[in-house]
């Protein structure tokens, strides 16, 4: 059985984060809802599991990292990550790696292309030293800060590039990206000034589109996943879960726009505000009328039907931002 964990995010492009003593790969593959049925078999036909109606399906590629269930001092602490721009219901090697891989923190994304080529630099989740990186979502008008993220990192970061800058955006904010082992504050700390910074160069910019920053990252012990928009008004579009996924209602606690949630190595799970100057508190009344045009005009959450006081009464199969307790 799962612990608390961060789960399937059932999206164009879609993260799963799983945390357990140790679990065969195969297990999170083939279940009812998994890696392979969120990519096509399961999410083209239920309504439910497609906020983005636009695609008929996330068939391009995907991506799976772990970590060893035993630590090797020859081999080291940093994940193995396996992508293909296949289908991951059609990959025989990963059915074959499935059957022989234990973990105790999975990440793995399936990719429906929304912006850069069909290849294996884009596919998630992505890695340096002991971290793993995921995101979906955009900077809006990312071209008119392309080049200055670049020229802020370092020689060692920008000649690592081969896919998208927020990864390596994020490791600059880290007091050393080569460390061994990460705290969970310093990880989340790193994450609130990547957000900041970006947010920052947008509107240097004078651009006015919000912008979805949906990022998680690991180190194998601690995870932290944010769910944030760049906007007073709009909603953000992620799904932050834990197994088993379902679709009653009570069995949810509602993730607030804005909210970044951390998991310890302890498995606390914790919930921290994004506060600047796009963060409105839950209990203030423009919180509860944010609107999910922009977000579904996206492709990446469907359009509001309901809004609710209370958690427990979160339409998920509408707004997946909610955690299973």
């Amino acid at each position: 059985m799962l612990t608390p964990l961060l789960a399937p995010d059932i999206r164009s492009e879609s993260p799963f984060k799983y945390f357990h003593t140790s679990l065969g790969l195969k297990d999170l593959i083939w279940p009812d809802v998994s890696l392979r049925h969120l990519q096509g078999d399961i999410a083209p036909f239920d309504s439910r599991l497609r906020l983005d109606h636009r695609r008929p399906i996330n068939g391009d590629g995907f991506g799976v990292g772990w970590y060893d269930s035993v630590y090797d001092e020859e081999l080291g602490g940093q994940p193995c990550i396996f992508t293909s721009v296949t289908p991951a219901w059609n990959n025989v090697n990963l059915t074959r790696l499935a059957e022989k891989i234990k973990s105790p923190l999975v990440f793995a994304h399936v990719r429906a292309t929304t912006a850069g080529s069909l290849s294996l630099d884009n596919c998630h989740p992505w890695s340096f030293g002991k971290l793993m990186f995921m995101h979906n979502g955009g900077i809006a008008e990312f071209p008119k800060i392309k080049r200055q993220l670049q020229s802020q990192l370092s020689d060692e970061l920008f000649n690592t590039i081969r896919n998208g800058l927020s990864p390596y955006s994020y490791l600059r904010h880290l007091p050393d990206a080569h460390a061994n082992s990460f705290t969970a504050e310093t990880l989340r700390r790193a994450m609130m000034a990547t957000i900041a910074h970006i947010t920052a160069m947008t509107e240097a910019e004078g651009i006015t589109e919000p912008s979805l920053l949906n990022f998680c990252v690991t180190d194998g012990e601690s995870v932290v996943a944010t769910r944030y928009i760049s906007s007073r008004h709009e909603e953000a579009a992620s799904l932050i879960a834990s197994e088993p996924l379902t679709f009653e209602k009570a069995d949810w606690m509602e993730i607030k726009t804005n909210h970044m949630v951390v998991i310890t190595p302890k498995m606390n799970l914790l919930q921290f505000p994004i506060v600047d100057k796009y963060y409105v508190p839950p209990s203030d009344p423009a919180a509860l009328n944010r609107g999910t045009e922009f977000a579904a005009s996206k492709g990446f959450l469907s359009p509001r039907r309901e809004v609710s006081h209370r958690a427990a009464d979160v339409d998920v199969a509408e707004n997946f931002s909610a955690l299973a307790v």
